[in-house]
Formats: structure tokens, sequence, C-alpha cells
């Protein structure tokens, strides 16, 4: 399933230990992302920057979000929101192995079994949600599958949904077709996509019949264009953010007050505020709007002019820079962490970490990778 000359620092050999507390507090501000995203004035900003086919509503919230965390003395800080999260299945695989051999005083989330069906039953449910009925066949879907750093998700994710009795490919985009008979490709008809493109608007020419068959509420498409709009651009983390704009929105008061705590400071670079931005640049960690996998991230202390300048003809947000926390393992080496949290509109469906050195996450550290999180019992447990 894994290529070891590719996937050596997939999975890191070291958990991660975080309090259940802080962990609480994630899954409380999953729950406020999905609130807010019903309110109507939120989205109304929002779909302002969004692109034209977010407004096409099929029915679903989106399926999956991986809200990314980084843990700090004053407690966990949202650093991004993504909507077609990569490593939940994985991660599901590590936890009956890493809980079977965890110190007594702590455990994992939830257990493999339950985490791999919770998401399954995400993902089809969000379809279901679309069409009216369980999927009968689902494409999993991304550019060049085979060649994607996450292949061995995509076959387990096709084996899970197999076992859930709904068939499942997996294919590229171009292998599909969108005819009088609605989505397809060379072996039959298909009424689940599971998306993981990274064209989350479908403007690509090699994704048109995927676009059309969307927008004709012939394919249940998760997650979608519009679930991106609403919870995954980042210029969105300065509503969010905004106490006083959500308020005004009629969000909620806790929820306000908790999304406020948790996000950092977050602006859109613009012209008007490029300079100051620049000056202040070592407090900041720069991102593009619509970006994915750390591409084009920076962090302000290491960012060089000539990059900078080259900056001003992409969408940018910049967010003052919360510290990840550190991982200290054998031979007193130092990782740094994150925590992706995994949330559908039902709830959690699993923590995981990842361990890594350098600006942003990455698979190539050795010692890092996705990391199993353990964390403190339920009092009974």
């Amino acid at each position: 399933m894994s290529d070891p000359a590719v996937h050596a620092h997939l999975f890191s050999r070291y958990a991660l230990f975080v309090d259940r507390a802080a962990l609480d507090a994630m899954g409380r501000v999953a729950a406020a992302l999905f609130e807010v995203a019903e309110n109507p004035r939120y989205r109304e900003r929002v779909l302002q920057w969004a692109p034209d086919i977010a407004t096409h509503y099929p029915g679903s919230a989106g399926g999956v979000l991986g809200l990314d965390f980084h843990l700090t003395v004053d407690g966990p800080r949202l650093i991004e929101v993504n909507t077609n999260p990569g490593g939940l299945l994985l991660n599901a695989v590590l936890l009956d192995a890493v809980r079977s051999c965890a110190p007594a005083a702590w455990t994992t989330w939830t257990t493999a079994t339950e985490a791999h069906s919770a998401a399954v039953a995400a993902w089809l449910d969000d379809a279901r949600q679309q069409s009216g009925r369980a999927p009968s066949r689902v494409a999993i879907v991304d550019s060049a599958p085979r060649e994607q750093f996450l292949y061995p998700e995509f076959e387990l994710y096709a084996d899970a949904f197999r076992e859930h009795g709904v068939d499942c490919v997996i294919r590229a985009p171009e292998d599909l077709r969108f005819g009088p008979e609605g989505l397809a490709d060379a072996d039959g008809p298909i009424d689940m996509v599971y998306n993981r493109l990274t064209d989350f608007a479908l403007e690509e020419a090699s994704h048109a019949d995927l676009r059309q068959a969307y927008l004709a509420g012939d394919v249940a498409l998760t997650p979608h264009p519009r679930a991106h709009a609403l919870f995954a651009d980042k210029r969105n983390l300065a509503v969010l953010g905004d106490a006083a704009l959500l308020g005004g929105f009629g969000v909620d008061a806790g929820s306000t007050a908790l999304l406020a705590e948790v996000i950092p400071t977050t602006v859109e670079v613009v012209p008007r505020n490029r300079d100051a931005l620049w000056a202040a640049r070592n407090g900041y960690f720069f991102k593009p709007a619509a970006g994915f996998g750390s591409r084009g991230s920076y962090r302000g202390d290491k960012l060089t002019r000539r990059t900078w300048e080259s900056m001003a003809s992409a969408t940018y947000i910049a967010q003052a820079f919360a510290p990840p926390s550190m991982r200290i393992v054998h031979g007193g080496q130092s990782l740094k962490a994150d925590v992706r949290c995994f949330a559908s509109e039902a709830g959690v469906l699993l923590f995981a970490a990842r361990l890594y050195q350098g600006q942003t996450t990455n698979m190539r550290t050795p010692g890092g990778g996705f990391a199993a999180v353990l964390t403190t019992p339920l009092i009974g447990e």
C-alpha cells in the first residue's frame, strides 16, 4: 500500500500528549464553525470574495473539516481550516496499536473502529443530504491519484466504502464524463465523488465534466466548492476572529467569544497595509488565501524582500504568529507539533498530530510525520 522510499516519514514513532481540556476546547471550536456557517450574514460576507460556483448550494455542509491548531501556554490556537483534510483514515489505523502500549495514565480519544466508522459515515451522510438517497457508486477523485503522497489513504477509503456496501473506484478527473445519463467513468455511472482535488472551484479544463455534473445536481460532490468558500478560505479567519463583527451578525455570544479567543489576529494583505505588515513581519505568518499544504506560506522573520515583492501578485493573509508547541523525543531532539481536529456536523471524529521541523508541517523530518494523540482518560474509563 505504501512505498517505503516515499513514505519513510509518513508516521512518527512518537505520540503527542494533550490534556483532554484542550481537546474539548478544539471540539467546541469545530461546533462553533459549523454554527457560524449557517448564519446568513456571515455567508453573505465571505461569499463576496468567493468564486461564483460557491453560490451553488447543493444541500449539505460539505463533509469533514480538518482544523489545525497550535498548542500554546494560553490554550489551543486555530491556525487554519481545511475542507479536504488528509490523514483521517491513516491516523485511525494508528489508534489501537498506540492504545495498547500507552502509559496507564493516557489513552487515545477514540478507537480505530469508531474513528473509521465515523469517517465513512460523515462522507456518506453528506452525499445523502445532497441527493436524498444513499450513493451506490463512489469515485475518489484527485489529479494523478497514484502519484499523490496520500494515495495509501485513497485505498483505505475505497475499502471502507466497499465495507459499507458502496462500490468505490479511484479515478483522475479526466476519467469522468458527464452526459445525458449523468456522471460516469468507463465502467459505469457514478453518483458520489469524494473530492480530494485542490482546484477548489473546479476551474481547470480537466474538471469541466465534474463541474457540470455538480452544478446540474447529478452527482453528490463532497467536499464541495461552497464548503471551501465558507470554511477554508483563509480570509475568513479575519471575519471569524472578529467578535464585534460576528456579534453584529447575530452569532451566539459564546461562539463569538470562543472564536475570538482561539483565532490569532488575521488580516488580508492589501496595498494600504503592506508597508506596515512588512515592518512588523517578524510577528506574522503569511499564507495565500486559497493555499493548501503550506505551499507559498512564509514565516515573517524568514521572509526576504524579494519574496515579499513577489507575493504582491497573489492574495495573502497575515496571521499573528502563534508558535507551535515542542515535543522533546529520544536523544533530546525537538520536534514542532500541531494538532488536527477532524470534525463533521455530527461532532469530532478524531484528533491527530503532525510532528516536524522547519517553517511548516511536512512529511520529511526524521522522527516526524503523523502521530497519535494521547490524552487523559475520562473519569470511569
